[in-house]
C-alpha cells in the first residue's frame, strides 16, 4: 500500500472510527471490548465504501505483539496438556469435514449455486490458498468471498460474547494481566520472541509472525525464567489494530451483493458453528478439556484473533493456535488437490 500524506489521512481516520467503536463498547461494558468494538465500527464504515486498509507495517507489529501477549498465558500445567492434543486434532479435523460436506450440499444442492463456487465457499479458512484456487476456475469469487467474509465476522462478533457469559459475564480486560518486569526481562522476552517470530515467518508457517511470537515468548513463560507481562499501554493499541484489520476486510465489497449474501452467509455460519459444536462436544466429553478452550480451537477460521481471544478470556492459546494452525494447514494442503479435480471435472464436462 503506498504511503502518502492522503493515506494517513485514512489511517488517522480509520483508527479514530476503531477508537470509538472500542470507546463504545467499553462503556456497554462489552467482553473483549477494544477488539469488538473496532471491529464492529470499521466494518460498518467498510460496507459504506470508506477505505480502512491499514499499511502492512501496523499489522505485523499488532500480530507481533498479540503474539507475545498470548505466549505469556503458557504455563507448566498447560504444557503437561500436550500428550492428548493429537486425539483432539483428530476430533477437530472431522468437524472440519462435516461443515465442508454440509455447507456445500447447501450451497449447491439447495441454491443452486455451481460446484466450484460452492466448493470454494465451503471451505472454513484458509482464505488466501481458498481465493487463489479458485480464481482459475468457475468459481464466482463475489459471492465466495462475501460468503467467507462475513461468516468471519459473524464468527468473532457471536463468539466473543458468549465466551464472556461463559466464563462468567462482564467485560474482560486481559489485556491488564500479569506482572511488571525489568527492562532485561523485557528485553529478554521481546528478543526471543522476535527471533522466533521471523523464524515462523521465514519458514512460512501460518500466521507465522504472530505464532512464533507466541512459541518465543510461551518458552520464556512455561520454563519459568520470566513471568512478565506485555504492558496494556503496547497491548491495548494492538488489540484495536487487530479489531481494525478484522472489520476491513469488508471493503471492497458491493454493499447490494453483501446485503442481498447476508442471509446465506447467516446460514453457512451457523452451519459451520452447529458442526464443529458437534465435535466440540465429543472432545469434551471423550477428553480432559474445558468447554470453552475447544470452542475457541474449534470454531472455523481466524487464526490470529481467536488466539488472541484465548489470551484476552485467560483459555490456554497455545492450544487454540495449535489447532488453528492444524485446520489451516490441513485446508492448504487439499486446496490444490480441490482445484485440479475441479478443472478436470470441467474438461470432462466440455468433452460431452
Amino acid at each position: 500500500m503506498r504511503f502518502d500524506g492522503y493515506q494517513t489521512i485514512k489511517v488517522l481516520a480509520t483508527l479514530a472510527i476503531a477508537g470509538a467503536g472500542g470507546l463504545l463498547a467499553s462503556a456497554l461494558s462489552l467482553p473483549v471490548a477494544w477488539l469488538l468494538g473496532p471491529m464492529v465500527a470499521v466494518a460498518v464504515a467498510s460496507a459504506t465504501g470508506l477505505d480502512t486498509r491499514l499499511p502492512n507495517a501496523l499489522s505485523q507489529v499488532a500480530f507481533f505483539v498479540l503474539g507475545v501477549q498470548a505466549g505469556s498465558g503458557v504455563t507448566p500445567d498447560v504444557v503437561g496438556q500436550i500428550a492428548i492434543w493429537p486425539f483432539s486434532f483428530a476430533i477437530q479435523m472431522v468437524g472440519v469435514c462435516l461443515i465442508t460436506l454440509a455447507t456445500y450440499a447447501y450451497l449447491h444442492f439447495g441454491l443452486k449455486w455451481n460446484h466450484e463456487t460452492s466448493l470454494f465457499a465451503s471451505l472454513p479458512g484458509a482464505l488466501a490458498f481458498v481465493v487463489a484456487a479458485a480464481e482459475d476456475t468457475r468459481t464466482d469469487m463475489q459471492r465466495m468471498l462475501i460468503v467467507q467474509t462475513a461468516r468471519l465476522l459473524l464468527l468473532i462478533g457471536a463468539l466473543t460474547p458468549f465466551l464472556g457469559w461463559l466464563e462468567g459475564g462482564g467485560a474482560t480486560e486481559a489485556a491488564t494481566r500479569g506482572e511488571p518486569g525489568s527492562p532485561s526481562q523485557y528485553a529478554l522476552l521481546f528478543a526471543v520472541s522476535l527471533v522466533a517470530a521471523l523464524l515462523g515467518r521465514m519458514l512460512r508457517i501460518p500466521g507465522g509472525l504472530m505464532l512464533g511470537a507466541l512459541i518465543g515468548s510461551a518458552a520464556i513463560h512455561a520454563s519459568g525464567v520470566s513471568e512478565v507481562a506485555v504492558p496494556s499501554a503496547i497491548a491495548l493499541p494492538c488489540l484495536v489494530l487487530l479489531g481494525t484489520l478484522i472489520g476491513s476486510r469488508l471493503y471492497g465489497i458491493e454493499r447490494k451483493a453483501l446485503l442481498s449474501l447476508m442471509p446465506i452467509s447467516i446460514v453457512c455460519f451457523l452451519i459451520g458453528i452447529a458442526f464443529s459444536a458437534l465435535a466440540g462436544l465429543l472432545a469434551v466429553l471423550t477428553l480432559p478439556l474445558e468447554p470453552g478452550k475447544v470452542a475457541l480451537a474449534y470454531s472455523p477460521g481466524a487464526l490470529e484473533a481467536l488466539t488472541v481471544l484465548a489470551f484476552q478470556f485467560d483459555i490456554d492459546p497455545a492450544y487454540v493456535a495449535a489447532h488453528h494452525v492444524v485446520r489451516f494447514m490441513g485446508i492448504a494442503l487439499i486446496v490444490p488437490f480441490l482445484a485440479s479435480r475441479v478443472k478436470r471435472r470441467r474438461a470432462r464436462l466440455e468433452d460431452q
